[in-house]
């Protein structure tokens, strides 16, 4: 039996409840058996409509764009490897809301907060806004030091949308693969190299 076979919702509810419940500012960690959970009832998906684009489980067709696009700025392509969007990490993150309604409300209603913020400063939202307003909309929540009363929703936001994208990217085969990682070898002990996480941080431009 499969290690993924062997992971069940419950364990997977789990897994989501206590990040929800612990990090304020979303900074739980998905734990591998988790994260490969997700990338393979993704995929699954995605075989069994090999003909049509990926259908959202949890999010509107809005708020998968956004996503898609959000995960696109955090973790960018580049001339290294594919970026997050790539690697399905709006996929991933539409699949952990569809089994936790707490992570969906907090998706839900940061997409409203960026959309309504957006429409207030440049009369668009985030998806149809200028590629210079979205990039000045996140180099302004992508930092606690820019907290006030009206940016703290999104500063919240904004931290748990790149704790998660990162999260996806680099569980996922285009991320390993980015980060160099060599399985299937004997190991007394595994430690990620020190290049490989400095490298994980520099590659987003809102680390």
């Amino acid at each position: 039996m499969s290690e993924d076979d062997q992971f069940s919702r419950r364990d997977l509810l789990r897994n989501i409840g206590t990040s929800v419940a612990l990090a304020t500012y979303g900074a739980g960690v998905v734990t591998p058996s988790a994260a490969q959970h997700i990338h393979n009832a993704v995929a699954a998906q995605k075989a069994a409509t090999p003909k049509g684009p990926y259908a959202p489980k949890c999010f509107t067709a809005h708020e998968f764009a956004t996503l898609q696009k959000l995960s696109e700025l955090i973790i960018p392509a580049d001339d290294h490897s594919p970026g997050a969007r790539e690697a399905g990490a709006a996929e991933f993150i539409d699949y952990m809301g569809s089994n936790s309604t707490d992570l969906a409300e907090i998706f839900t209603g940061g997409i409203g907060w960026l959309d309504r913020e957006m429409q207030r400063r440049y009369e668009a939202d985030f998806l149809n806004a200028k590629p210079g307003q979205q990039i000045g909309m996140l180099d302004l929540i992508a930092y606690r030091k820019n907290e006030s009363p009206e940016t703290a929703p999104g500063i919240r936001f904004f931290t748990w949308v790149r704790n998660l994208v990162t999260d996806a990217y680099y569980t996922s085969p285009v991320g390993i693969k980015d980060l160099g990682y060599m399985g299937n070898g004997a190991v007394s002990e595994f430690k990620v190299p020190t290049e490989a996480v400095e490298y994980a941080l520099k590659r987003s431009p809102f680390a």
